[in-house]
């Protein structure tokens, strides 16, 4: 048998010569339907090959040595930015007291005037001008009976004010107003502190800590260590001429843990795609809490979820985190990849606060709730950090060649049901004609 016939055999599309085809506008129409049918269905084929979807995954999270960014902007309007001090700690052993680098203290105007910012000039109690350009450059000044701190301007000595507090915070000594104090007298540092009672105060910055457990407080005065216990020189907040006292209210505008997701970023995901915007990251914004009372404590319990977002075509080199560059990275630019991913943090938290005087809540219905009697004024984040991470991978719905699958369905499935519909028109209507001829 020749090959070719072999072939003809095999043939399974069968063809009809064109005097047997029958042409009818039915035909037509079912035909001009059907290709616009396929248009439009290849047409969601395409946007759904192009559409970029988000895959949540949860592993466990195996970085070590690796750091974290904390930034924060907290107002206080009733205490000023001098009795003000942020202290980190974790439990590495690690300690940050008097934090600044990277942290901004804002003077406010009271309440009463709108807590407006003040003059970034005036943000330092102790600028240059304070210090007397006159002295004798022989000058030393004593520390009254404390070791020189190591960053005195001199060795041995105590020059300006600050310096001897610095000296009295190394030993553990309260230091109140200044009073007799050579140095704090001629800059007029009660006085100057005593000018500044009526102010508020906002922290706002970034901190980089180690990825352990720890926390951060803002509480009053300037701290130090007495043995194994972290206290602060609460003097001054205390003992202050200003009707009511210094208290802890405070509005949290923004609290969180690595960087921001971008704006593009939540556009692309929606609202209804997932819960991944910067307000679900970030549950503490816009928190207020207010109080009358000095001796009062809040405390704020912080569980932070490593999360990372992939974006589509990453490469795992692309990531500028990780224990080699964590010190030597700008503060804000930690966790930002080159190609678009970010290594950032959500949390969850939850909140107590109580009264140092001790006692129940009777006043708010709960009298069970009983609180112990003693600790430090202020606000305190402690913060956990969860062994799990969730990461957040771009990709696409689908592959390429499950987009040409998709088109030769729709093509296929459309002509077949097509070509049933116009055989059943055209069959109706040939029984429909040979009933009227009769």
């Amino acid at each position: 048998m020749p090959a070719k016939s072999r072939f003809v055999r095999l043939d399974a599309f069968t063809k009809t010569v064109e005097d047997a085809r029958i042409r009818t506008t039915s035909g037509g129409v079912v035909t001009i339907a059907s290709l616009l049918i396929v248009l439009y269905l290849i047409w969601g084929e395409w946007s759904d090959y192009r559409r970029i979807a988000v895959h949540p995954e949860l592993i466990v999270d195996k970085g070590r040595g690796e750091r974290m960014e904390i930034h924060l902007n907290i107002s206080f309007p009733r205490i000023p930015c001098e009795l003000l001090t942020l202290d980190v700690m974790d439990v590495s052993g690690e300690q940050q007291t008097g934090v600044m680098h990277g942290v901004s203290k804002v003077r406010l105007t009271s309440s009463k005037l709108g807590g407006q910012a003040i003059d970034v000039k005036a943000l330092d109690l102790h600028s240059t001008d304070s210090i007397a350009s006159h002295l004798d450059p022989s000058y030393c000044g004593g520390c009254y009976g404390a070791p020189a701190p190591p960053t005195a301007v001199k060795k041995d000595c105590c020059t300006t004010c600050e310096e001897v507090r610095e000296a009295y915070a190394s030993v553990s000594w309260a230091f109140g107003r200044g009073e007799n104090v050579e140095q704090c007298e001629r800059e007029h540092y009660g006085e100057r502190l005593d000018s500044q009672r009526e102010e508020g105060c906002r922290i706002e910055g970034g901190l980089r800590v180690n990825k352990v457990v720890g926390n951060f407080h803002i509480a009053p005065g300037r701290s130090f260590s007495n043995g194994n216990m972290h206290v602060h020189d609460l003097n001054n907040y205390f003992e202050t001429p200003v009707e009511g006292g210094h208290t802890f209210t405070h509005k949290v505008h923004h609290l969180r843990f690595g960087p921001q997701l971008p704006e593009d970023v939540t556009k692309k995901l929606g609202a209804k795609a997932m819960p991944w915007t910067n307000h679900h990251l970030n549950p503490l914004d816009d928190t207020a809490q207010t109080t009358d009372e000095a001796a009062f404590n809040y405390m704020y319990f912080v569980k932070v979820v490593s999360t990372s977002y992939l974006p589509l075509g990453w490469q795992s080199t692309g990531y500028v985190s990780g224990s080699d560059s964590k010190d030597i990275l700008p503060l804000g630019s930690h966790g930002r990849g080159e190609d678009g991913s970010v290594e950032t943090h959500q949390y969850s938290v939850t909140s107590h606060k109580r009264s140092l005087a001790g006692g129940s809540d009777e006043g708010e219905g709960h009298k069970e709730r009983l609180h112990a009697r003693g600790g430090i004024p202020g606000v305190f984040f402690s913060y956990d950090i969860s062994p799990m991470k969730v990461i957040n991978r771009e990709e696409r719905s689908k592959t390429f060649a499950g987009f040409l699958t998709g088109v030769a369905a729709v093509i296929g499935g459309t002509l077949t049901v097509a070509a049933a519909i116009d055989r059943g028109v055209y069959e109706g209507v040939s029984r429909v004609k040979k009933l009227h001829k009769r």
